[in-house]
Formats: structure tokens, sequence, C-alpha cells
């Protein structure tokens, strides 16, 4: 097992649990450092809404059909949230349909999952970063340290590119191209990005939320908030968009700061007014402050022309933020390097999960419900592959 972030731990876990002799190898000095960070946030093992709808929130190029309600079907969120209550961990379901440990800490569940880990023999090698791999029988696994060792089947659960301070830098992609394995370049996803907002705009609306908007992008629109910042945006709504706007050669959103009016309803609301019309507006349509800074940056000469923009207020984007900021990233291996049982078809007996296969979600609880299921599969794959092959 190569990689102790969420997906390497779940993968460990199902293949001690089968009676798997089972070393898992990271290359920083403890595992599930990157689930920690996660657990900054309240932890989001997961969300609450319907199967169909859930499994529409994975993407990625390639991606084969219905492979994810293949995958989230063999472990869904109820089985992830009975795999919590079984280490000791209740959970809940918030309005928003987000699911949290009670506690909303990550550090507790982590530390009883390695204990049973542990319990199930799982040996741990600390300080241990991946840097070969000699095809063979067994595989020959090197690493950085000068340490050596031998392993009947492998799994790899490396991570994307985001948040390479808990080990996930991307640096397998080298080890994987010389192996002759494809993958698309990683890509910041679930980010921020750049937009340069004029002073005054700054000075009255940094920091604060857009609510109740519909932004678009590319043909695809999303529901939720953005929030200003010194650089551009941020928030659940242009992380929605991430897909989109990197495939767009100027990418840009759409904000619509009033969805539950028309056009000619917001007109309407103004009949009696002739000048100072964003003054007006603010009172008459309610208009949050960021969104009242944001159409400050021209004067309007009336209302109609005002309503439009209300509706479909265009705002250009540069780029978006670094990866290493990014709370995951797009890119990885491509679907057609693997079978469905994300075993790597150059590579019989070598597993892939996680991020490190091209797929992205947005936050809310899918990419560790998709950690988790993609791992469940790459192990119980590994068991199965190794029980045909008569390896121990």
């Amino acid at each position: 097992m190569i990689g102790g972030g969420p997906a390497g731990l779940r993968a460990a876990e199902v293949a001690a649990t089968a009676g798997l002799q089972v070393t898992l190898y990271d290359g920083k000095p403890s595992v599930g450092r990157k689930f920690l960070v996660a657990g900054k946030g309240g932890l989001n093992l997961t969300h609450g809404e319907a199967f169909e709808r859930f499994v529409g929130r994975y993407s990625g190029p390639g991606q084969p059909a219905e492979i994810w309600q293949s995958l989230i079907a063999d472990f869904d969120p109820a089985a992830l949230r009975a795999w919590a209550a079984e280490l000791g961990v209740e959970t809940f379901q918030a309005t928003s349909g987000r699911v949290y440990p009670r506690a909303l800490k990550a550090a507790p569940l982590l530390r009883r999952w390695i204990e049973r880990l542990r319990g199930l023999g799982v040996r741990f090698e600390m300080n241990h970063r991946w840097t070969s791999l000699v095809p063979g029988t067994p595989y020959q696994l090197g690493f950085a340290n000068g340490a050596f060792a031998t392993a009947d089947a492998v799994i790899f659960a490396l991570g994307g590119g985001s948040w390479s301070k808990t080990g996930s830098d991307g640096g397998w992609t080298g080890v994987f191209e010389k192996l002759g394995i494809a993958h698309h370049p990683l890509a910041p996803a679930n980010c921020g990005w750049e937009h340069a907002w004029p002073p005054a705009v700054l000075a009255n609306a940094e920091g604060q939320p857009l609510k109740n908007i519909h932004v678009s992008a590319g043909g695809h629109t999303a529901i939720g908030e953005l929030m200003l910042t010194r650089y551009g945006l941020e928030g659940g709504a242009i992380y929605q968009l991430g897909a989109a706007l990197r495939a767009m050669p100027e990418p840009a959103i759409a904000i619509d700061f009033k969805p539950t009016f028309t056009h000619a309803q917001l007109v309407a609301k103004m009949q009696s007014v002739r000048r100072d019309f964003l003054v007006a507006a603010r009172d008459r349509w309610k208009l949050s402050p960021p969104a009242h800074a944001i159409l400050s940056r021209q004067v309007w000469a009336d209302a109609d022309s005002l309503a439009r923009e209300v509706k479909h207020c265009l705002i250009p984007l540069a780029r978006p933020r670094p990866i290493d900021e990014a709370i995951s990233s797009a890119g990885g291996i491509c679907w057609s390097e693997t079978d469905a049982s994300l075993m790597l078809k150059k590579l019989p007996g070598v597993f892939v999960a996680g991020e490190m296969i091209d797929w992205e979600a947005p936050t809310g609880g899918y990419l560790m419900q998709g950690c988790f299921a993609t791992a469940t599969r790459a192990a119980g794959s590994a068991i199965e592959w190794l029980g045909v092959t008569g390896a121990g």
C-alpha cells in the first residue's frame, strides 16, 4: 500500500480485514495528514442527497459510463456512516445535506482508525517516499531513503496535487510516465479564481459573501455562495464550475444576483425612480453590500439596464488559484489505463485509488466518499486478484 491518506488507509483496512499481510508506506512521518487538514472545516464525510443526484456529481474525461453508480453502490454514504459508527464516531446530517462527525473533528476518528489498522496487523512504514516500481513476480518497490520492498500486489493511493504539505504533491506522475501509464496533467479544482477588482469594490466588499445567487459558466449553472477576495472569488458556486471554466478559452462567470425575480419584475419595482437608480435598487431589490459594490463599477442611466446587469453580471476571470491552494485537483491517471477493478491494464496486480485517478467532484462530502469508494473497489479487486493468482 503506497500512500497514507484516506484512500490508502481505507484500502489497507479492506485488505487486512480479508486476512492479507499489508504494509502501508508513506513519505511523511505520519499518516492521515490530508484527512486532518480536511477536518479543520468540520470533516465533511459524505452527503445525504438522493443516489442518482449524488453519483452525477463526479466527472472526468473518458470516464466509463455508470462507473460511479457502480463504485458508490459498493460503498455508499450509508456504508460510510456505518463505518464511522463502528469506530465509535457518531455522525449527523446537516440541513445542507452534508454529513459530519458529531464532534466536528477529524483527529478522534483518525486515532481510532489507526488503532483498528494496527489491530488488523497493518505495518506502517513512514518516511518512505516511493520512487520506483520494477514489474515482475513479485513487484519490487524502491524508496527515496534507499529502502526496497517486494509485494505480490500493490495499491497506489498517492493523491492529486493539492495541499502538497500533506504529501500529495503529484510527484508520482513522473514515475508512472516512465512505466508507460498515461495521465492528464494535474490541475487545481475546487479553488478560487482570479479577477482584478477595482480598489473601491474591495474596500466595500472584500471578505463578504454573496448569498442566494445563481452562477453560470459554459452552459452550466451552480447555486451557492461566493466570497469576494483580494485576488478574485472563492466559494462553493465557483468550485462547482471549475471544469467548465477550465474548458473556456476566456473563462468568465455570469452572476444572477436575484434569481427569484425576473427582469420585468425588477423593473416594475423601480417604476417611480428617475435617478440614482443603484441607490434605489439597494433598498427596493434588497441588494447585498457586495452585490451593490460590484454594480457600483459604473453609473446606471435607467432601471432596465441595471436590472439586466443584476440578472446577468458577467465577470471575466484570469486564471484559477495555484494548485497548492486548491481543495482538490483534477487530472490524474487516465480511465483508459484501468479496468473496472481499478487495476492498471499494463501492470497486472497494480491498482490505483483516490485522487490519483482522473476524476473530480465538488465539495460537500463527495471527495471523501469518492476516495473511500475507489479504495474499497481497489482493495476488493486486489483480494480477488491475489486469490486467482495464488499469490500470498
